[in-house]
């Protein structure tokens, strides 16, 4: 019987798509494990999505990722969702079970607990602050609920969405939370364990710009995260450091979260190392 020349496809569904780093990380760790794997970024539009999802079974993909504006619209069309994509109510991963069955699982908090483990950081027991509410807030507030936080903070803008999202975590997870809105300088709270900055204020081409908060409120004591990865040492986490905090840059949490993708699709331990080591040389910080 002749080779099998057959490769296992996955990939991202998203509007716009352009300049998504997943898929090449996706791809070295494919490679690495010597895995006849593909990752295809893919431009998918509102009123392509159901031909698309349809196309996920025809194709007998593994899994797709989401991006926006689909990670709400998926919802109807899995058949199981992990318990903090259900919690959450937004799906970022989708994996095709061995009898066609569409499993749904959200793994930004995921990824992000997972990189505070590996800078040796627990969530367990902690007095944990968000700065934002939304999507990446969002699943990172529960996700940490879940994983044992003694308390949660939401700081945004629009108060009615901190107050929604402290609502959820009270509801969802049975873990205390509370909103406050975001005043200029907004202090940080006294016994705030972990800070995350859950916004993408210092983005790329808003990378000279700060979350307004009163850096001063930082304590020695704190760990302070930030989602935003590229460029990974932001001046958020400068200023942090500055105030002797310990940091944890958002590129780990990137990481992890494809390395928990790379496993819900081939059953395999992800090589994290090198999903790393792609991200610094894609994002030019080798």
């Amino acid at each position: 019987m002749g080779k099998n020349y057959r490769a296992e496809l996955t990939g991202v569904f998203g509007d716009p798509v352009e300049g998504n780093p997943t898929g090449v990380m996706e791809e070295a760790a494919y490679q690495a494990c010597g895995l006849n794997y593909r990752y295809i970024t893919m431009k998918v539009t509102p009123e392509g999505f159901p031909d698309a999802m349809k196309a996920v079974k025809a194709l007998h993909m593994k899994g797709v990722n989401l991006t926006m504006p689909h990670k709400i619209t998926v919802l109807p069309y899995l058949d199981e969702l992990s318990e903090a994509a259900s919690i959450i109510g937004a799906v970022n991963t989708v994996v095709v079970r061995e009898d066609g069955s569409l499993f749904g699982d959200n793994t930004d908090g995921k990824g992000f607990v997972h990189a505070l483990l590996r800078s040796g950081e627990s969530v367990s027991g902690k007095n944990i602050v968000v700065l934002g509410a939304g999507g990446a807030a969002r699943a990172i507030a529960v996700e940490c609920a879940l994983a044992g936080a003694a308390f949660v903070t939401i700081i945004n803008r629009t108060f009615s969405r901190a107050q929604e999202l402290a609502e959820l975590i009270r509801s969802g997870t049975k873990v205390g939370a509370k909103a406050l809105a975001w005043n200029k300088s907004q202090d940080i709270p006294d016994g705030t364990d972990i800070l995350i900055n859950a916004t993408s204020i210092g983005l790329m081409d808003d990378r000279e710009q700060l979350p307004d908060i009163n850096y001063e409120t930082i304590t020695p004591g704190m760990t302070v995260s930030d989602v935003v990865f590229n460029p990974s040492d932001t001046l958020f986490l400068q200023s942090a450091a500055a105030h002797g905090a310990k940091t944890v840059n958002g590129l780990g949490m990137l990481a992890c979260q494809g390395a928990r993708n790379f496993t819900l699709w081939t059953g395999m331990e992800a090589p994290l190392e090198v999903m790393i080591d792609t991200l610094k040389k894609e994002f030019g910080e080798s």
